[in-house]
C-alpha cells in the first residue's frame, strides 16, 4: 500500500473528546445557560411563594391480639384488616360529623373552587345534590389519611395532612379515638351499657326525690284529713322508683360481667398521641430549588446546542462540537484516486508501438 493512501478504517485514530472544545462551547454559550437556569430558579421561587404549605401530623397505635397466631402471614393479615377499618368510610364519617368537617372549606366540596367549577362545566363531576357535601368531605378525608404497618409488628403509624397543623393533630387524634371506640364497641355491648348507665342515673335521681317527698309529707302533714291516702301514694311511688333503680343496677352488673367475659379479640391503644407538626411537609424548598437548578442546567445546555446548530458551529453533528474539527477532512475517501496518480497509472498502461526499419 502506498504511503499516501488512507489507512483502512480499523487503523484510523480514535476520536477523542477535546476538553478545550467543551470549555470553548461553555464560554461561548455561558449567557444562554445562565439565563435559562435563572429563569428556572425564578419559577421555583414563585412556586414556593404561591404554594400553600401542607402539615402532616403523626400518631402510633398498637393492635394487641388476644389470640396471637404463630403464622407470620396471619399476623400481617390481622394488622392489614385493622388498617382497613381505620381507613373505612364509617370512621371517616364519624370524625367528619363530630368535628363538623363537612362545612370546612378545606374538606367541603370545593365551593367556589375554579377547578371544580370548570370540571362541572365539562361534565367531569356530578352536580351538587343533597348529601354531596358529606361525600366530598369523606373523599378528601380519605386522601389525607394514611395508615401503614411499622415493620413486622402490631404497630400502626397514622398520618394526616392539612393546611392547619393544629387541625391535622386534632383530626388524627379523633380518628384514633373513634377506632378504639369501634374496637371496644364490638357486638353493641358498649352502647347498651352506656344507655343503662344513663337510665340508672335518672332513676337514682327519681328515687331520691320520691323518698324525700315521702319524708317531707310524713313530717309536715301528719294531721291532715287525707294524710293516710297521700302517704300511701307517695310510698308506692318511692317504692316503684327504688325497684326500677335496683333492676337497672342489676342489669348494669350483668352487662359488665358479660363484657369482661367476652372481651374483644383486639385491644387497641394509642401509644404516641398526634401533636401539631412544627414544619411543613410540603413543599420542601431545598428539593424544589435543587430540581429547578438541575432542570435549568439541562435545558440551558439543550438551548446552547440548538444555537450552535443554527449558527453553523456544528457541521456534522454534536460530535464535531466536542472535537472541534472534522475527521473526514483529514482522510480522503478510499475509493477516490488523485489526478497525478491516475496519470501515472494511465501512462504505465499505455501500449507501446514498435516500428522496424524497412
Amino acid at each position: 500500500m502506498n504511503r499516501d493512501d488512507p489507512p483502512p478504517p480499523e487503523f484510523r485514530p480514535t476520536s477523542v473528546i477535546s476538553v478545550r472544545a467543551v470549555v470553548d462551547f461553555v464560554r461561548r454559550r455561558l449567557l444562554t445557560i445562565s439565563l435559562v437556569c435563572f429563569a428556572a430558579l425564578c419559577v421555583a421561587v414563585l412556586y414556593l411563594i404561591m404554594a400553600v404549605p401542607t402539615f402532616t401530623s403523626k400518631a402510633q397505635l398498637i393492635v394487641d391480639s388476644k389470640a396471637t397466631p404463630s403464622d407470620v402471614a396471619a399476623v400481617a393479615t390481622i394488622v392489614e384488616s385493622q388498617i382497613g377499618i381505620i381507613r373505612s368510610e364509617s370512621i371517616a364519617s364519624a370524625v367528619i360529623e363530630k368535628l363538623g368537617l363537612a362545612e370546612d372549606p378545606e374538606f367541603a366540596g370545593g365551593q367556589g373552587s375554579s377547578a371544580l367549577s370548570v370540571s362541572r362545566l365539562l361534565g367531569w363531576t356530578r352536580p351538587e345534590s343533597q348529601g354531596s357535601a358529606m361525600r366530598y368531605a369523606v373523599e378528601s378525608f380519605g386522601q389525607r389519611l394514611t395508615a401503614k404497618r411499622v415493620g413486622p409488628t402490631y404497630l400502626i403509624e397514622l398520618t394526616f395532612s392539612s393546611k392547619n397543623p393544629d387541625r391535622a393533630a386534632q383530626i388524627l387524634n379523633a380518628v384514633a379515638e373513634k377506632y378504639i371506640t369501634h374496637q371496644m364497641d364490638q357486638g353493641g355491648s358498649l352502647q347498651d351499657e352506656t344507655w343503662v348507665r344513663d337510665r340508672l342515673n335518672g332513676l337514682s335521681t327519681q328515687a331520691a326525690a320520691s323518698q324525700k317527698a315521702l319524708e317531707d309529707f310524713s313530717r309536715n302533714n301528719k294531721d291532715a284529713p287525707d294524710s293516710a291516702a297521700n302517704m300511701d301514694k307517695l310510698a308506692a311511688a318511692a317504692e316503684s322508683a327504688k325497684s326500677a333503680y335496683d333492676n337497672f343496677r342489676h342489669m348494669l352488673r350483668r352487662l359488665e360481667a358479660t363484657r369482661q367475659q367476652s372481651s374483644p379479640v383486639f385491644a387497641a391503644s394509642l401509644i404516641t398521641q398526634a401533636l401539631p407538626p412544627l414544619r411543613a411537609a410540603s413543599p420542601k424548598p431545598k428539593n424544589v430549588l435543587g430540581i429547578a437548578l438541575l432542570g435549568g442546567l439541562l435545558l440551558g445546555l439543550a438551548f446552547a446546542v440548538l444555537q450552535d446548530l443554527m449558527d453553523g458551529h456544528i457541521q456534522f453533528g454534536a460530535w464535531d462540537l466536542l472535537r472541534g474539527h472534522d475527521d473526514r477532512a483529514e482522510w480522503p475517501a478510499s475509493d477516490t484516486v488523485r489526478p497525478d496518480h491516475q496519470s501515472e497509472t494511465s501512462a504505465k498502461s499505455r501500449p507501446v508501438r514498435l516500428t522496424g526499419s524497412g
